[in-house]
């Protein structure tokens, strides 16, 4: 595959092998984001994990301090007082079974993000085959099952991301758009780091942070020097 120009370029600037400081790394990502459009700024964090055990499957959600600069379209099933908390807390889509009929009938996907009160769950078990690879289905690890869907419905529209460690142990969530300022995405960047080291399961044994890396949409990877977060 021929490389563009634009990433040749920017790959000449990322010195191979090096591993950066984190304000380095966020400087040279916003550099490298040679896409015509507002790249994303994405982190790579690379995990000494054994995704076979149960208690090593890392996953959650965390609301960035700055947000990711993306616009989240939610969607609510619930019923009742807590429908009418989502509609006002600003849900794009609120319903029952009925929207668990639209998205069964229709295969209508217009949303990023479900959240559902616990009592909806087991008619959204009914649909699970197609939300879960989607990974749609609403999880109470990650927040979005919750009787408390104003705040769930808040949360995502300030800038909440959800992660999950795949089997390679490997989590990556965006951390904002290259238009940010440095400052901003160094803050994402520390939370959510913070958050990982936070999770370590007990089980771990040896190094828990194998590598960290950040890259923009189309850009080149930028390797991280773990010591440059307070572990």
């Amino acid at each position: 595959m021929k490389k563009s120009k634009r990433y040749v370029e920017a790959l000449s600037k990322v010195e191979k092998g090096k591993l950066y400081t984190k304000e380095e790394a966020v400087k040279l990502a916003k550099e490298t984001a040679t896409a015509n459009f507002d790249s994303t700024i994405e982190v790579a964090i690379r995990l000494n994990l054994d995704t076979k055990k149960a208690d090593q499957q890392l996953r959650g959600a965390i609301v960035l301090p700055n947000g990711t600069g993306k616009t989240k379209k939610v969607l609510v099933i619930a019923r009742g007082d807590a429908a009418k908390a989502a509609k006002e807390a600003g849900a794009d889509y609120v319903g029952d079974t009925d929207m668990i009929e639209k998205i069964q009938k229709e295969n209508w996907f217009d949303f990023d993000t479900m959240i559902a009160t616990p009592d909806m769950m087991p008619a959204l078990g009914k649909i699970g085959k197609l939300l879960g690879p989607k990974g749609l289905m609403p999880n109470p690890k990650t927040g979005t099952v919750t009787l408390d869907t104003k705040k769930a419905v808040e949360d995502v529209k300030k800038g909440r991301v959800e992660y999950r460690a795949d089997s390679f142990g490997i989590v990556h969530v965006m951390i904002g758009k290259a238009s940010f300022e440095e400052a901003k995405l160094l803050e994402n960047l520390n939370a959510f780091v913070s958050v990982i080291l936070r999770s370590k399961p007990a089980t771990v044994k040896g190094t828990y942070v194998k590598s960290i890396s950040l890259s923009s949409t189309m850009g080149p990877g930028i390797k991280v020097d773990t010591n440059s977060f307070d572990n």
